[in-house]
C-alpha cells in the first residue's frame, strides 16, 4: 500500500496528464496512449526505491523510467506544471515544495535470494531479489 506522499504524487501526475490530454488529444490510432502512460507512471511511483522519502523525479539519481516515457512525461509536466497553479493550486504548491527538498541518501538494500538451479543439468539461472532494509529504532 502506498503512503500519503506517493498517493499525492500519483494524484498530481494524474491531474497533469488529464490537463495535457484536454489540449493534446491522443492520436486516433492509439486512443489509450495517455492512460497507458499514466499507468506506467503510477507503477514507477509505487515501486520507487525511496518510498515516502522520494525526491522529485527530475532530481532523483535513480532514473526508473525508460527513455521514451521519461521524455513524454517531461513534455507533459513542462506544459501542465504552470497550468496546475490555476487548476489545482494546492497540488501544484506541494509539488513545488517537494521539488526543493534535498535528495535523501539511497536506501540500503539487502540480498534475500541468490540462485536456484533449473531441472536441466547444464543450464542454471540466478534470481536476485533486493529488499529494503528495515531501519532499527
Amino acid at each position: 500500500m502506498a503512503g500519503k506522499r506517493i498517493l499525492r504524487e500519483i494524484k498530481t501526475v494524474t491531474r497533469m496528464v488529464e490537463l495535457y490530454e484536454q489540449r493534446h488529444p491522443a492520436p486516433a490510432d492509439t486512443p489509450e496512449h495517455y492512460r497507458d502512460l499514466l499507468a506506467y507512471a503510477v507503477k514507477r511511483l509505487e515501486k520507487c526505491r525511496y518510498g515516502e522519502d522520494k525526491p522529485a523525479c527530475k532530481q532523483c539519481p535513480v532514473h526508473c523510467y525508460q527513455p521514451k516515457p521519461r521524455e513524454e512525461m517531461k513534455v507533459i509536466m513542462r506544459w501542465a506544471g504552470p497550468r496546475m497553479l490555476w487548476h489545482h493550486p494546492i497540488l501544484a504548491v506541494r509539488h513545488l515544495i517537494d521539488d526543493k527538498k534535498p535528495v535523501p541518501p539511497l536506501p540500503q538494500l539487502s540480498l534475500i535470494h541468490i540462485s536456484e538451479p533449473t531441472r536441466q543439468a547444464e543450464i542454471s539461472y540466478a534470481v536476485f531479489c533486493l529488499k529494503k532494509k528495515k531501519k532499527k529504532n
